[in-house]
């Protein structure tokens, strides 16, 4: 017997809105910390990436999981319709649990300059949005420049980050997420080092 599916959000309607306008936010005020949320109980994902993937994927929407979890594809398909794929290029959201295994950022859809919309936007769980080395974020959003400190991150993460920004209006946006806390990297966002990296 199979078990039961966990729940989805306490609230539908409002618990989505709530989502998505943080989701909004998130992309609009990169480097900015959300509270997305409580722990979705009998769900292995994280708070965050949970209420994330409820309020922005639908029966349209393509998921690429990078852990090989059934549960997880069959919980949001239940929940929202979205369907799993097994093609980076193809999804419209990518979830991360492990960085540094994660795939190359231009191994996602890149959208076109006519239809730059059309690109993964990667969810990333990552250790801590608090550590790392520091990080200095530019860009539309950021009225002075911000100070990040994301741990977990591959090495050559932020090299592939910086081509992804020089190809705008075509690149992924990202959403790294910790827990019930999510920070937004639009690709618009210019990100210099400041130490260690």
């Amino acid at each position: 017997m199979n078990a039961p599916l966990a729940a989805g959000f306490a609230d539908p309607v409002h618990d989505a809105q709530r989502a998505f306008r943080a989701a909004l936010d998130a992309l609009a005020r990169p480097g900015q910390v959300l509270d997305l949320g409580d722990e979705i109980a009998g769900l292995d994902i994280r708070p965050a990436m949970a209420h994330l993937l409820l309020a922005l994927t639908d029966d349209d929407t393509r998921v690429w999981w990078q852990w090989n979890d059934p549960a997880a594809a069959q919980w949001l398909r239940f929940h929202t319709g979205a369907s799993a794929t097994g093609q980076t290029d193809q999804a419209a959201f990518a979830a991360i649990a492990d960085p540094l295994t994660m795939p190359p950022l231009d191994a996602f859809a890149q959208g076109t300059a006519a239809a730059p919309e059309f690109s993964t936007t990667v969810l990333v769980e990552v250790p801590s949005l608090d550590q790392g080395a520091a990080l200095q974020w530019h860009g539309p959003g950021i009225r002075e420049p911000r100070t990040v400190r994301i741990d977990g991150m591959p090495e050559t993460f932020w090299a592939q980050w910086q081509a992804n920004h020089a190809a705008f209006p075509q690149g992924v946006d990202l959403i790294f997420t910790c827990g019930s806390r999510a920070i937004g990297l639009p690709r618009t966002t210019r990100v210099g080092r400041l130490e260690g990296i």
